[in-house]
């Protein structure tokens, strides 16, 4: 008897859920778009769907999920671009697309939040591997910040990113 493994995507009625904070699905085979329904979940604060098979883009929608700390969409199949409302999530503290068929820039927006990472609270970004092209530089510096902020701060002293080249 063949096995087929089914094809299982993420339900639009998950938007019914309106209190759900945190939705973690990663690691279950998925496949399929992520639903834009998903901007009704306007108390999410955690969104992981990491390794699945998700394709399609990533919605414009999530930046209605206002509340989002984390997106973590690592190893998906997911095309297209990173859309800029991404960078207007405010609270957004991990943004990893890593391992995915993205293409084009890295959002100004985005780029801008890497480069202000105390006053907007922006520390990991996971971008690598994803064939950015040219704005690819721009955020490998900002992950250096992000790197040299850590040891400051496990050091215990004040940051500071004098005589630095960002």
């Amino acid at each position: 008897m063949n096995w087929i493994e089914p094809f299982i995507s993420i339900s639009p009625f998950i938007s019914n859920c309106t209190n759900l904070q945190s939705l973690d699905l990663s690691n279950n085979s998925l496949t399929g778009p992520i639903p834009t329904e998903l901007q009704y979940l306007v108390n999410l604060v955690v969104l992981k769907l990491s390794s699945n098979h998700i394709s399609g883009t990533i919605p414009l929608s999530i930046a209605m999920c206002v509340c989002l700390n984390v997106i973590d969409l690592h190893d998906n199949d997911l095309n297209r671009t990173i859309p800029a409302q991404v960078g207007s999530l405010v609270w957004l503290l991990v943004f990893d697309v890593s391992n995915n068929k993205l293409s084009g820039p890295i959002p100004v927006s985005l780029g801008n939040r890497t480069g202000q990472m105390i006053s907007k609270r922006l520390s990991v970004v996971a971008i690598l591997g994803i064939g950015l092209g040219s704005g690819l530089v721009s955020l490998i510096l900002s992950f250096t910040v992000v790197i040299k902020r850590s040891k400051l701060m496990n050091e215990g002293s004040s940051p500071s990113f004098a005589h630095n080249q960002i």
